[in-house]
């Protein structure tokens, strides 16, 4: 009897996530953004096939340590807590570097230097040289290097999902209300994006590792002692997203207010989505 193969199924595709469609509409509505939401789906892409690979480590985040920590401003997460298997290490940072090339981000020289890294170079060192700049200038209150070169760029952005993983660790913690300070408590990044809930409540959002923490909405989240009545502020005319101002260090954060968008924040399409009012703000003269 002769035997028939069945013709082999396609694997099911995965449902796309939240952040995936809202990104996907906000390209259909905002064509110009196209280049840059493209460039967001193929970092998300490469992110999603490793999160599930990468565990939540265990970190001691009780009340006292992260009191004991705010007091002396030193992020919680050093290098040896995050669960970054250098196999996997390899992996992202060969594909992140791979689509900041494509999209002609980093210069050749850098993406054949990245390439050579992940493949035979001490790709945990670079990450932990990486991570240990971060805690350092939030110990030092220092402002953020915006020099930071192709190699830097990329080794943060290949770190980033082993750092969300720590984050995850943080997050639920009741402690981590008494963390008030204008670095991330985590990897001490600055903030990405904020959210409003409330005229006096406003969480910022590390744009490192994705932590949340309160923050006073009358503070500047830049100035190294949290400069108090300095902040001015304007809105898209549907007030969903705002920018608030420095006059004294002249920075901004772009913020999404609960009260009035649709849907929970998503930073990684709010970003993209406020663009122009990054526009804004530099032609009043303000730094991001």
């Amino acid at each position: 009897m002769r035997l028939v193969s069945e013709p082999t199924r396609p694997a099911p595709s995965r449902p796309e996530t939240p952040d995936v469609i809202e990104l996907k509409a906000l390209r259909t509505r905002q064509p110009e953004l196209a280049d840059a939401v493209d460039l967001q789906l193929a970092l998300l892409e490469v992110h999603r096939r490793i999160h599930l690979r990468i565990p939540v480590p265990t970190l001691d985040v009780t009340e006292a340590r992260i009191a004991r920590h705010a007091a002396q401003r030193r992020p919680l997460v050093r290098f040896a807590d995050v669960p970054a298997e250098p196999g996997d290490l390899r992996l992202v940072l060969r594909q992140t570097s791979e689509v900041l090339h494509r999209f002609a981000l980093i210069e050749e020289a850098a993406f054949r230097e990245l390439e050579n890294l992940a493949r035979d170079g001490d790709v945990a060192a670079a990450a932990e040289a990486w991570l240990n700049r971060s805690l350092a200038m939030a110990e030092a209150s220092a402002p953020e290097d915006t020099s930071a070169g192709d190699l830097d760029q990329a080794v943060g952005l290949a770190l980033k999902p082993f750092l969300s993983r720590c984050a995850d660790a943080v997050q639920p913690a009741a402690g981590l209300q008494v963390w008030r300070l204008n670095r991330c408590a985590v990897c001490g990044g600055e903030a990405e994006f904020g959210v409003i809930e409330s005229a006096e409540v406003r969480r910022l959002i590390c744009g490192q590792c994705g932590l949340r923490w309160g923050f006073a909405a009358d503070q500047c989240p830049f100035c190294p002692d949290g400069t108090k009545g300095s902040m001015t502020s304007f809105a898209t005319p549907d007030r969903r997203y705002q920018v608030a101002a420095c006059e004294v260090c002249r920075r901004y954060l772009k913020s999404y207010s609960t009260a009035h968008g649709r849907r929970p924040v998503m930073p990684a399409v709010d970003t993209l989505a406020t663009l122009p009012l990054d526009a804004a703000a530099i032609q009043r003269g303000y730094q991001g």
